[in-house]
């Protein structure tokens, strides 16, 4: 880093120690092992329960959105047929609530004659090794090598994790979060605000994002910092992948609010602040639920405490990001069954368990680390294969 990304990164509470090109080299391929070691347990504790029950396994990894994406890429926004609501009417507009990048990346790959379900697997495996190369550079700047291959591991063994191997779009997601947020902890703006843009082209997390980037760019002005007139012109970038697809989506159904309206209509998503979350929680602990829907109220309330402990050991950039997907995933109603998928992008909560791990001995760290991860392959393969309805 230059003298300027040194006192940033400082700034913002990280570590600025930058091994030599080689290291890092070195340091990117462990990251990116570490992730294809953990997808590849999880996806064998997948085929294995699968089998159990006479699922093929490859149906399991395209499952639900999966033929969406894979639909898409194949006939366009325009030409997919026989569209359906939640109630089960038709409904054209439907495929408007996905967003566009992901399933371009499986067509592009498809015209060049790769099977489409290969196509977006191969797409996915990609974008979670750039993924994990992030994670590893943001646990580097923020803690050390040590701290950044943990947080990988955590991450890609996390509970919903296995949407990391499926045709879904968590993967390319993460893969832009997390070089965005190298880009505001390294003040690199360009790479801030330019994965930011194509983050808003795959998921609406992406607002989380853009106001993380908003706000960073608002502190450079008001400090004066060097950057701060590239900081805004970025900043002024980083929304239009997003606002760009809602007011494609926008203009197609003649609403200025159409994105939320096809979520509505189509999957009964909507944004109530929370109280489903508080409502499912409430009911499940005082209730007797099902093994599943206990698990999915711990991993909820962990997420809430993994936020509270984030607030106070991370760079503001990472815990601004971490806590504002946390509020996405907790505020959002809908699916109270799917929140551990939706809490999956929001890796910088995390964090805090890499940073206490890569403290202790090796032998602990990964023994630990280890538990976590089967656990959370479990989680994955159990959604998938015997509960059915936490993707």
């Amino acid at each position: 880093m230059d003298p300027r990304e040194v006192q940033a990164v400082r700034a913002a509470g990280a570590s600025p120690d930058a091994p030599a090109p080689a290291a890092a080299r070195v340091w990117a391929l462990r990251a990116g092992l570490v992730f294809l070691t953990v997808r590849v347990v999880s996806v064998v504790m997948l085929t294995a329960m699968a089998a159990q029950r006479g699922l093929p396994v490859v149906d399991r990894l395209t499952a639900w959105d999966g033929q969406w994406y894979l639909q898409l890429a194949e006939h366009g926004y325009r030409g997919m047929t026989g569209t359906l609501d939640a109630a089960g009417q038709p409904y054209a507009d439907a495929p408007l609530g996905f967003f566009p990048l992901y399933p371009w990346t499986i067509n592009v790959l498809g015209q060049l004659g790769v099977p489409l379900v290969v196509a977006g697997l191969i797409v996915s495996t990609v974008a979670g090794i750039a993924a994990a190369v992030g994670l590893q550079r943001i646990g580097r700047l923020v803690g050390g090598d040590r701290v950044g291959l943990v947080l990988v591991a955590l991450w890609a063994g996390a509970p919903m994790a296995i949407t990391q191997s499926m045709v879904y779009t968590e993967s390319l997601f993460v893969a832009f979060a997390a070089w965005a947020l190298v880009g505001l902890l390294e003040r690199r703006w360009a790479l801030a605000g330019l994965c930011v843009l194509f983050g808003g082209a795959v998921r609406s997390t992406a607002v989380v994002l853009i106001a993380v980037v908003a706000i960073a760019a608002v502190v450079a002005v008001a400090r004066r910092a060097d950057d701060r007139w590239p900081a805004v012109r970025w900043a002024a970038v980083a929304p239009l992948g997003l606002l760009g697809w809602w007011g494609y989506v926008a203009a197609r159904t003649g609403s200025l609010t159409g994105w939320q309206d096809v979520e509505l209509r189509g999957w009964g998503v909507r944004w109530d602040g929370g109280r489903e979350a508080v409502e499912y929680v409430g009911r499940i602990l005082t209730s007797e639920p099902s093994p599943f829907e206990l698990l999915v109220v711990i991993v909820t309330l962990g997420a809430v405490a993994l936020g509270v402990l984030t607030i106070s050991r991370v760079p503001w950039p990472l815990a601004a990001y971490g806590i504002g997907v946390l509020a996405l995933a907790v505020g959002t109603a809908g699916f109270p069954f799917m929140r551990a998928r939706f809490l999956l992008p929001a890796f910088a909560l995390l964090l805090p368990i890499a940073i206490g791990l890569a403290k202790r001995r090796t032998a602990t760290a990964v023994a630990v680390t280890a538990v976590f991860v089967l656990a959370g392959c479990w989680y994955s393969a159990y959604s998938l294969t015997v509960w059915r309805y936490g993707i």
